[in-house]
């Protein structure tokens, strides 16, 4: 009978408890971490319902090109499985998951707060278990009495409402940290509905690395919107917002990661709004790199290389 990801690093953890029972010495014979590293790590992807008009939101379109380019990667022992149109009916899918990648629409209607609590508690059983989480675009916003503290928790953000603004600009992305998720980006400039000015924990502005009890914070697209931006409009509501003007200079991270203390890891990203700039090579590939991250495989040095077809950006496009 095969046996999942899930029952193996069970077996192991149990091989390896009865070994240091034995003897240290019988421990350091067994090659424990070469094992560990040879299991496959799963990445889940959810693709969220239609929205918006075409080449907007096209989440389904979006969760498939991001499958079609981590699968001609070819990354040892990586498998990834995608879900569209909203939460699966069959949520087995998310057996022996290291790590499940939400692209949706959020706010009050997120996937992860439907058939509240259910699904948060879920959810958070994952992030207890050491699962990775990620969200991109709308699915860092949600409603802050309903998963403000779970994000905190599980992400070290999200968007809040008023709180938060997101105008459609061009931020200039030159400068990166040293960090997985950006090896082999280069610099790069892109007209999105970057959103900015998260809720991030403790309040903390989120332009730099910060460090708490809980987790380790590590901005990865780092920009200053001009006045001009702040002022707004912003998509909904056009603001503009005296809090956002009132920071005018700030370095905003419109991308951030995460190391848990629980052994997990999280994300979030709020570009992704326009479907065809996952045609930009470093855009691509700084999502291609935080996908591998955050299941925790080991990103390539210059990155994961992916090009695209012709036609791939008109693929899986929803009948909108």
């Amino acid at each position: 009978m095969p046996v999942s990801g899930t029952d193996r690093r069970v077996l192991v953890r149990t091989v390896i408890a009865t070994l240091a029972c034995l003897g240290g010495l019988l421990l350091a014979a067994v090659p424990t971490v070469a094992r560990a590293e040879d299991e496959t790590h799963k990445l889940v992807i959810i693709a969220g319902r239609p929205s918006h008009p075409p080449r907007m939101h096209e989440f389904n379109a979006g969760v498939q090109l991001l499958a079609k380019c981590l699968r001609e990667a070819e990354i040892p022992n990586f498998e990834i499985e995608f879900v569209l149109n909203g939460w699966p009916e069959d949520e087995s899918v998310f057996e022996g998951a290291d790590a499940v990648l939400f692209y949706m629409d959020g706010g009050g209607g997120h996937e992860v707060v439907k058939q509240f609590p259910r699904r948060l508690e879920l959810v958070q059983e994952w992030a207890d278990q050491g699962v990775g989480l990620g969200f991109m675009h709308f699915a860092v916003e949600v409603v802050p009495d309903q998963a403000g503290e779970q994000f905190k928790r599980w992400i070290g953000g999200y968007y809040a409402h008023m709180f938060s603004c997101n105008p459609i600009w061009e931020p200039n992305f030159e400068l990166f940290p040293e960090h997985p998720i950006t090896r082999g980006v280069r610099p790069f400039q892109i007209k999105d509905e970057w959103y900015f000015n998260m809720r991030f924990v403790n309040d903390e502005p989120g332009g730099e690395a910060f460090e708490t009890e809980t987790l380790s914070f590590t901005p990865i697209l780092v920009a200053s919107p001009s006045r001009d931006v702040r002022d707004g409009p912003y998509v909904y509501p056009p603001g503009p917002y005296p809090h956002i003007e009132a920071n005018e200079g700030r370095a905003e991270a419109m991308m951030w990661a995460v190391e848990r203390k629980d052994g997990g890891r999280g994300f979030g990203f709020t570009g992704g709004h326009f479907h065809d700039n996952w045609g930009n090579d470093d855009f691509r590939k700084t999502i291609l790199n935080a996908c591998l991250w955050l299941a925790k495989v080991e990103v390539p040095e210059e990155g994961v290389a992916s090009t695209l077809d012709d036609g791939d950006l008109d693929a899986h496009l929803d009948p909108k």
